[in-house]
């Protein structure tokens, strides 16, 4: 199960019916939720609500965090960067995993082997996360920067399959 916060990916497969997927759906909408009012939209009582909820959470398929906005909080700097390894990629995606600021780490194909998505306070701490500390990374090739100008689109509601 992964942790808010940390890793995903590490999901127990649990067979998912119709009624889990509306849970899943409506929790992408509202995390906080009531059971009883999930339980009226889904056709359920609260008690078998709340332990299809509890089965959901224990298994990996759903996580209540809270979301806030990284400008409010002071990371005005936000950047994509693209990191070419030359071996031991999981060993650099965990170096890199536990920079300050460092909020996604994905494995790629293509033309780089990781992207990494960073949060700053400043320019000078974007640099320094480069420079200073994903760059002296053993097996660090290289790291091409994308840094945003703003954000489009951010969706945490996709629906399930």
């Amino acid at each position: 199960m992964s942790e808010p916060g940390g890793k995903l990916g590490h999901v127990t497969a649990i067979p998912l019916d119709q009624i889990d997927r509306r849970l899943v759906e409506e929790l992408q909408k509202d995390g906080r939720a009531s059971y009883a009012d999930l339980a009226d939209l889904v056709g359920l009582s609260p008690a078998a609500t709340r332990l299809r909820v509890q089965r959901l959470l224990d298994s990996g398929v759903v996580q209540v965090v809270g979301v806030t906005d990284p400008l409010a909080l002071g990371y005005p700097v936000m950047a994509a960067l693209g990191v070419r390894v030359g071996r031991n990629v999981r060993a650099v995606a965990d170096r890199i995993a536990d920079i300050e600021g460092v909020i996604y780490v994905v494995f790629t194909s293509g033309s780089f082997d990781l992207l990494v998505e960073v949060l700053c306070e400043d320019s000078a701490r974007l640099l320094a996360v480069i420079d200073d500390e994903i760059r002296s990374i053993p097996d660090v090739r290289s790291v091409e920067s994308f840094t945003y100008f703003g954000i489009h689109t951010h969706r945490f509601v996709w629906g399930t399959r």
